[in-house]
């Protein structure tokens, strides 16, 4: 991974404020992309990251965007595009839970997780694929999830939010491969990250205990690390994939 350079590629990472996104964004910067750090609410998080990326040296800024919505979408690759001058990797992380049992899930929790995890995918997608095959080069990683792979109780709105996403990676990988552009998906599972913060510790080591084979949850910087070697040129032969990071739930 040491090897996997980054150098004058051009990344926007959706939700790159904190959790996976915050990690991936400060990964590639290391590697030496310039970075476009979406995010929806919270700025301060948001600066933070570009402080640390440009106090070690590297390109960043911040864009405020509710990819949800197609219009703003459109503007924050505008953005990153014409800040950086380029738009080689898009990683749709932008993600949200409303987890209830679906007697009691409210519709607008459906649609607030569809539409924040995966019509931002395909709003962003859109947007940069136009530029990407314009260039007959890109990289785009979509943030599905073990959930989408196996499903969960109490997710069934997350969960086929992330299944859609991985057959969105399929589709479009084979739309674009003539264009030279890679189109993958990352399933991680239980990642320590604030998502996992609701759920009591009890409850959840018994989840590890039960659930996952290596006994442990997930670090953001391992995510991030698989992210960076999909974005790499050492992956250029790689589409329509979904690598799980997720401690081997998926075999079980």
């Amino acid at each position: 991974m040491s090897n996997l350079s980054l150098e004058n590629k051009v990344a926007l990472v959706t939700g790159g404020s904190r959790g996976i996104g915050r990690a991936i964004a400060l990964e590639f910067a290391a590697r030496g992309a310039a970075v476009v750090v979406n995010y929806n609410k919270s700025p301060e998080a948001a600066e933070e990251v570009v402080k640390k990326i440009k106090e070690a040296g590297g390109k960043a800024a911040a864009y405020q965007a509710d990819v949800s919505d197609i219009k703003q979408a459109e503007a924050l690759v505008k953005f990153a595009i014409e800040t950086f001058g380029d738009l080689s990797i898009l990683v749709n992380n932008a993600g949200i839970t409303r987890d209830q049992l679906i007697m009691m899930m409210p519709e607008a929790d459906w649609d607030a997780v569809i539409n924040t995890n995966l019509k931002s995918t395909f709003n962003c997608s859109k947007s940069a694929v136009k530029h990407m095959m314009r260039k007959r080069t890109g990289r785009i990683i979509n943030m599905a999830s073990v959930a989408g792979q196996m499903g969960n109780g109490g997710q069934t709105n997350y969960s086929a939010s992330k299944a859609g996403q991985i057959g969105f990676t399929k589709a479009l990988a084979r739309e674009v491969a003539a264009r030279n552009i890679t189109v993958n998906a990352l399933a991680p599972g239980f990642v320590d990250t604030e998502i996992l913060e609701g759920i009591p510790t009890e409850t959840m080591d018994n989840i590890i205990k039960t659930m996952v084979p290596l006994a442990r949850k997930g670090k953001p910087e391992e995510i991030a690390y698989a992210a960076a070697f999909l974005a790499s040129d050492e992956a250029a032969y790689i589409t329509g994939q979904v690598l799980g990071v997720d401690g081997g739930m998926a075999m079980m």
